[in-house]
């Protein structure tokens, strides 16, 4: 099992002056402890359930490019883009331009979008869910169009590409891996099975993480796939415990087949967090599975 990072919280001391370098020190850190993959929300407002909407954001896209100057073996990915925020022949230029810049270290983390409040406030289109789901279906295909050979036009029902150009192209070939956030069972997990490298899931508990990708498996055999190809990954938020609770925690979780988890620091200083947390548990989750 890999580690990865999600850094969310911004509300740190002497920000906003501080917050480039506690990014900067941070993925750092993070990339000499042995951590594969570093990444951010997609908000324009800080999320109402982990802190307060007037709490400091900054937009996702720049913040990886920053990063990509700073770092140079982790994946950089937002977790995860919403389908609403970018129109989808952009996001594909945005997300290839990164690949590009990070020397092929980018990934598409997407997902339908959830946070109405900071739509209305910043008057961006919320489309009800079903919506965001086709709209979310229409993305994942302009975004392997424009990163394959074909550069024609694409017409989908809420979406008309008179040209799929994008030049240059992606490092990675043919394109930056796609991980489809979230475990709803019905379209989210069928989206994971046609689309995508990877999946992220909450670590709710073993026995829920079993159950949704069982799902997945059963996608991924009306797709015709195999689901070894999908990279299973969660998020483990919350308090971690310490390095051996959170280890074997773990333990259950690799045993399912997760590859990948992602923690979020905490605390005013989260460079010094994940330097001492990820340096004591990168070599030991290595070994489980």
């Amino acid at each position: 099992m890999q580690l990865g990072i999600h850094f969310a919280n911004f509300t740190l001391p002497g920000e906003p002056d501080s917050l480039a370098e506690a990014l900067s020190a941070t993925a750092v850190a993070a990339e000499g402890a042995g951590c594969t993959r570093f990444s951010l929300m997609d908000h324009w407002f800080q999320m109402e359930h982990f802190a307060t909407s007037q709490d400091p954001m900054l937009e996702g896209y720049t913040s990886l490019g920053f990063l990509a100057g700073r770092t140079s073996r982790m994946d950089l990915g937002l977790l995860v883009t919403g389908v609403t925020y970018r129109h989808p022949g952009l996001l594909a230029k945005i997300v290839t331009t990164l690949d590009v810049l990070s020397g092929g270290r980018a990934l598409l983390g997407i997902g339908a979008a959830w946070y109405e409040r900071e739509h209305r406030g910043l008057g961006v289109p919320f489309p009800p869910l079903a919506e965001r789901f086709e709209r979310l279906e229409e993305t994942l295909q302009i975004c392997r169009r424009m990163w394959s050979d074909e550069e024609g036009p694409y017409t989908g029902r809420h979406y008309e590409l008179a040209e799929t150009i994008c030049r240059p192209r992606p490092v990675q070939h043919p394109g930056p891996r796609v991980l489809v956030g979230g475990g709803g069972e019905r379209k989210t997990l069928r989206l994971v099975a046609r689309y995508a490298d990877a999946c992220n899931l909450f670590a709710t508990g073993p026995d829920e993480v079993r159950h949704k990708l069982e799902v997945l498996a059963r996608h991924c055999e009306s797709e015709g796939r195999d689901p070894a190809e999908i990279q299973k990954t969660i998020i483990a938020a919350g308090d971690l415990g310490t390095p051996d609770e959170f280890l074997a925690r773990m333990d259950d979780y690799a045993r399912l087949g997760v590859e990948l988890v992602e923690i979020v620091p905490t605390g005013p200083d989260p460079a010094a967090m994940v330097g001492e947390f990820a340096g004591a548990v990168v070599p030991r989750l290595a070994e489980l599975g």
